[in-house]
Formats: structure tokens, C-alpha cells, sequence
């Protein structure tokens, strides 16, 4: 099982989680006045200047609407949905430092799948979807994306079971929940490719809307294990030590380090300012502060770059 500096990052911020109680249209003023645990801890949040130039290119529509819409299923560490709705993550931390950039308030709204956030940034409900979500010029042809993260593809495994896995190899034959469309379907598929190539029989995916319906699969014996992100699997291994742990896809058994990016359509041209947004948390070290925060510092990025599947093709 893991445990890497990327584990032990993890669990020196994991109690800034529930320091603030965010609803899903959470302003820039919340950025401004901290959270109260934070200061109890004697830290707070920046008070980021906004940025006139990329306020001015933003599209009518936003400017008019004067806030950002984001789409976004239920999924850990990168958004966490109480009880009562409220949302707290990655998400939350850095769209409202966006929003703060561009003299915006921002919102998010819980969505069940990919699917359904593509299709609505498309029908102009929503203007962007932080994934996790890999750059991919099929996506670029509708989307510009905007890659702020890496990260590699890990199965969590319930302590309780009987299937016997230790390593990521030991999924060949197994059946492994993930939800459909995501990096993590493509991850498995090329984990099967390796099981065949060893004469073992592929893994069998399990495909279900959001992580948690993955995990809850694996809880059950529905499935062997739960495929997500190895941010999300950090994230629930830490949480529930006891319950869980993981195994992370290797380059050998087809794993690749994916660019994850920040979903906007195309049309309207907010991702180049957007991008722009991004860079400007890059340099005044806000970036850093987040990724820190949430134990992300060994998969960021030097800095975001707009398109980078196309560039790379």
C-alpha cells in the first residue's frame, strides 16, 4: 500500500476541511472576513486584489450576471457536499480565489455526473467544470481546458475484503467500480490490457455516476475495489484509515500521468482569461497555498496552460 510524502503532506492540512461552512454561492466577501478556524489557528485566507484588465475581458455575460457558474459532482477532496448542501474543497478554495481575481463572485452546483456538467456548460447553464477531468483534444474540440494539476490513477480497497490486493496487478480478474467517462474508466481499461498481456483475465469496470457511489459499491461487495484519483484515494484512506486503503496504477501495468484540467466551452472565449486568472494565483503564491493546504503540493504544476492536449498532439 502507499505511503509517500504525498500521505504525509496530506495529513498536516487535513484539518482545514470543515474550517469554514460554505453554501453553494459562496462570495469573495467569505475570502475577505477567513474562516473562524482559521484565525483561531492563526492563519487566514489572502485578501487577493482584483485584477481590472481580466475583470474587462471577461464575457458580457458574466460581467452582466456578475458571477462565475460552476458545475460539479461529489467528489472528495476536490468538493464534499454536507448534509445540508454546503460544499467545501479544492473547488471551493480556489474558484473563489478566481472570483476575487476577476471582481466576480462565484457559485457551484452539485451535478450528478460528467456528463451531465459537460452537457450543461454546453447549454450555457453552467461556465466551467474543475473536473478532476483530463485534458484530451477530443474535449478541446468543444472545451478549452486549463491544466492545474496532475495525478495518477489509484484503487481504494476495503480493509474487510477478501480479494486479496495488495497491488494494482491484483485487479486482473476483479471487479473495480469507476465512474463512467472519467480518466479513471480509460486507467482501468489500460489495466486490463496489461492483465490480458500476462495471460490473466482483464478487470471487469463497474461503471456508476460519482465517487462516492463508487466507494459505496466497494463498502458493500458490489465491487472488489473503487477506482478514483489518487488525490480522492488519499483523501478517503486518511478519513476512514480503518476502513480503508489503496494501491496506485503503475506506468508498467499502463498508467500515465494525467493532465487535469479546468473545463469552460469554448464559445464566448472566458477560458484564455480564465487561464490568465490562474496564472496570476501561480504568481502571487496563492496557488501554492491551496494545493499546500489540501496536501497537493506533489502533483502541481509550474504553471496552467490553456490547451495543453492540442499543444501536445
Amino acid at each position: 500500500m502507499q505511503g509517500n510524502t504525498f500521505m504525509r503532506n496530506f495529513r498536516g492540512h487535513r484539518q482545514w476541511r470543515t474550517c469554514c461552512t460554505l453554501t453553494t454561492a459562496f462570495l469573495s466577501a467569505v475570502a475577505l472576513a477567513g474562516c473562524a478556524a482559521d484565525e483561531e489557528e492563526g492563519v487566514s485566507k489572502p485578501s487577493i486584489p482584483e485584477v481590472k484588465a481580466l475583470h474587462d475581458a471577461l464575457p458580457q455575460s458574466v460581467r452582466d450576471a456578475g458571477v462565475l457558474r460552476f458545475a460539479g459532482d461529489s467528489h472528495p477532496p476536490f468538493r464534499s457536499v454536507a448534509a445540508d448542501g454546503a460544499v467545501t474543497g479544492i473547488d471551493t478554495d480556489l474558484q473563489e480565489a478566481l472570483g476575487q481575481v476577476l471582481g466576480v463572485r462565484t457559485e457551484i452546483k452539485i451535478v450528478n455526473n460528467l456528463p451531465a456538467a459537460l452537457q450543461g456548460m454546453l447549454s450555457g447553464r453552467y461556465n466551467g467544470f474543475n473536473g478532476p477531468v483530463q485534458a484530451s483534444v477530443e474535449r478541446e474540440r468543444q472545451f478549452d481546458t486549463i491544466t492545474w494539476m496532475t495525478s495518477r490513477t489509484s484503487y481504494v480497497v476495503p480493509r474487510t475484503g477478501k480479494a486479496g490486493i495488495s497491488s494494482a496487478a491484483d485487479l486482473c480478474g476483479k471487479q473495480v467500480a469507476v465512474v463512467k467517462s472519467s480518466i479513471v474508466e480509460g486507467q482501468l481499461e489500460k489495466l486490463s490490457q496489461f492483465c490480458t498481456e500476462q495471460g490473466r483475465p482483464a478487470a471487469e469496470p463497474i461503471g456508476l455516476d460519482d465517487t462516492n457511489a463508487t466507494l459505496l459499491a466497494a463498502q458493500s461487495g458490489r465491487a472488489d475495489a473503487a477506482g478514483m484519483t489518487q488525490a480522492a484515494a488519499i483523501d478517503v484512506t486518511e478519513s476512514q484509515s480503518d476502513k480503508y486503503e489503496y494501491v496506485t496504477q503503475t506506468e508498467e501495468q499502463g498508467a500515465t500521468t494525467d493532465n487535469l484540467a479546468l473545463l469552460v466551452p469554448k464559445e464566448g472565449g472566458l477560458g484564455p482569461v480564465l487561464q490568465k486568472a490562474f496564472q496570476k494565483l501561480v504568481d502571487n503564491g496563492e496557488y501554492r497555498r491551496v494545493m499546500e493546504h489540501w496536501g497537493l503540493k506533489d502533483v502541481m504544476v509550474d504553471q496552467p496552460v490553456l490547451n495543453i492536449a492540442s499543444k501536445e498532439s
